[in-house]
């Protein structure tokens, strides 16, 4: 079954931990990305985890690799579950990313970030002369060959993913949109029942939620779009 993580972009702890508050019950997962960290830093993933949560810590390390194992080890010594770095990182900054990993004493899923959801295959296709979809593949073979847990991509490319990777390797999906909701600063998105029939096993979103007039109401009509997607999803598997 995927799960929802629910994105704290808000710009302090006090906001946050008042958001997670009323989702708690509803949702197991919340993530933590740069803007909350930076005003909050790490003592909000301890309060988050005892108020019951599991953790995604979204910083998207990329810089050398000690450097990168370093921050590593300190992510998991605050107790984040799963958490980023890029993937284009390249090979010797993923491995060394995922021995800090195993010697960790709480070992959080590790994720390689291929292409951002707010990159258009326009854009993405001036800038490299590529597709997306080309870059997750080449980007989550890295991963995969490295040791990742998994990648973080836009729906669009689960099953890039999914053909070449098998059922174990984790797809976060971020830029999830209800039909209704603005896309805001997102190119590549879908829905809640479009991600999980593309095989995402994580989907996140932000915006649709915090900025609700009631965040537990949306809450429920992502999960109610998700258990039509795992329906979906079913009827091809036994199709």
């Amino acid at each position: 079954m995927a799960e929802l993580v629910v994105a704290l972009d808000l710009p302090d702890s006090r906001k946050a931990l008042a958001m997670a508050k009323k989702l708690r019950g509803k949702v197991d997962w919340l993530k933590v990305g740069l803007e909350l960290f930076c005003a909050a830093g790490p003592s909000v993933i301890k309060k988050l985890k005892d108020s019951g949560f599991k953790v995604f810590l979204d910083l998207k390390f990329h810089d050398i690799p000690n450097t990168v194992a370093g921050a590593v080890r300190s992510a998991a010594a605050a107790g984040a579950d799963m958490l980023t770095l890029h993937a284009a990182g390249g090979a010797a900054m993923l491995e060394a990313a995922a021995a800090a990993r195993d010697k960790s004493n709480h070992r959080p899923h590790l994720l390689g970030v291929t292409v951002l959801t707010s990159i258009s295959e326009g854009s993405y296709l001036a800038m490299t002369g590529r597709t997306p979809a080309y870059a997750v593949g080449i980007l989550t073979g890295l991963a995969h060959l490295h040791k990742l847990d998994g990648v973080v991509c836009s729906a669009q490319e689960v099953g890039t993913v999914r053909a070449n990777i098998s059922r174990k390797f984790i797809c976060l999906t971020p830029g999830i949109r209800l039909k209704d909701s603005p896309e805001d600063d997102q190119s590549r998105v879908a829905t809640p029942s479009e991600a999980v029939a593309a095989g995402s096993d994580f989907l996140v979103v932000g915006r649709p939620i915090t900025k609700a007039a009631d965040p537990a109401s949306a809450v429920g009509k992502i999960l109610e779009d998700m258990a039509r997607g795992e329906e979906l999803r079913r009827r091809r598997k036994h199709g």
